[in-house]
Order: C-alpha cells, then structure tokens, then sequence
C-alpha cells in the first residue's frame, strides 16, 4: 500500500505487505523487504537496504550507508546521520560511513544514531539518548553522551534479579537469558528465529509488568 501522497522514485524494490504512508519519499534503488510500515514523512535515500517487519515512525529520515535488517523500530524523529564531519563546501557522497541496525533492535524517539557504528541485535536506545558508539546485543542504552544502563529482553523488559547460574528471566515472555564472557544471549529461542505467534501480541502495559515484580 503506497498513500497517494508519497513519492516512490523508480528502481526501488518494495515487498509484499510493506505500507507507505502520507508524505513519504522513497529514493531510487533502495530495497524493502515485506510487511514493512512507513509512518508519515518518512525518506528513505538511495541505495537504502530495508529488512521485513520494519517499522519507522513518522519524521525518520534514512540516509544512504544504512542497513536495517529484520524486526528494526525507528521511533518517531529518530535521527540517522552517515558523515562524521560534514561540511557544506566538501562534498563527501562518496564517503558515506556505514550504520548497522541489527535484527529487532529499537531505536527511541528522538534518539540520534551517529554513523559509522553498528547496533546489536534487540538493543534497546532509549528516548532521546545519544549513541556514539557499537552497542553490544540486548543493551540498553540511556543518555547523551549514550551509555548502558543494563539489559533487555526481546519484549523489551529490563533483565534484573540474576539467579546462581547466572540467568535473568522476562516478565512477558518466561524466556530466561544468560551473560557469558560480557555477552547476553537468550536460553530459549535463537537470535535469529521471530517471535512464536502465541508471544507477538502484547496483553499487558509495561507498568503493569513493573508491578508485578
């Protein structure tokens, strides 16, 4: 689904499912996977490489040098940036630096990302933090200058309360997760594998979890 009001620059390869809403611009040979969503005023420039089950939220801008792979959240007026020293009277388009956004990781509202880093797998950024540097797997990141404040879980719970073997548990999912040699990894299910059906859909508010514990 493509909004009358968007702009879709040809080649592009866009998947099945994947919505693009009011005021979007998709630049030309850029590639999106399926059920993607683009909220409003989304842009996306060339050369783009987009995974399925994305979601960016309004006001995102993607610049060329970022790849995004699966299950990634872009919250509204994130920013992304892929020069580390800009200047108006030098042109470095060919010198754009890379920025990796690594399977379900969530980038928050207002978050700026500079460029040349890469964001773990299921890495969390809170809103408004400022990330400077490669963040490690199910890290959460607070702050500006950005820095780890501890761990989450695929459902995007704060790990705590680590047992004798070394495992914390998600209040939502029950998955338990492990940290070995400074690298958190989950028991129950691979990194690479989505979400169980049964696990997708959210019954309860985060509030509601942090009372229960």
């Amino acid at each position: 689904m493509i909004h009358e009001s968007a702009y879709v620059d040809e080649p592009v390869k866009i998947g099945k499912g994947t919505k693009i809403w009011h005021f979007c611009h998709i630049s030309k040979n850029s590639e999106i996977g399926e059920d993607c969503v683009f909220g409003q005023n989304v842009f996306i420039a060339n050369d783009v490489r987009i995974g399925n089950r994305v979601k960016v939220q309004n006001n995102v801008s993607i610049y060329t040098g970022c790849e995004i792979e699966d299950e990634v959240f872009l919250g509204p007026s994130c920013v992304l940036t892929n020069v580390t020293n800009p200047r108006s009277q030098v042109n470095r388009h060919s010198l754009y630096e890379k920025t990796f956004f690594r399977k379900g990781s969530t980038i928050g509202a207002n978050a700026t990302i500079l460029c040349g880093i890469t964001i773990g797998r299921y890495a969390f950024i809170a809103a408004g933090s400022v990330v400077t540097r490669d963040v490690p797997d199910y890290a959460l990141i607070v702050g500006n200058p950005g820095i780890q404040k501890g761990w989450m879980s695929r459902h995007g719970h704060i790990l705590k309360n680590t047992d004798i073997k070394g495992i914390m548990i998600c209040p939502e999912s029950g998955f338990r997760y492990k940290l070995e040699n400074g690298l958190l990894h989950c028991i129950d299910l691979d990194e690479e594998a989505s979400l169980p059906a049964e696990l997708s859909t959210g019954e309860k508010t985060y509030d509601e979890y942090k009372k229960m514990k």
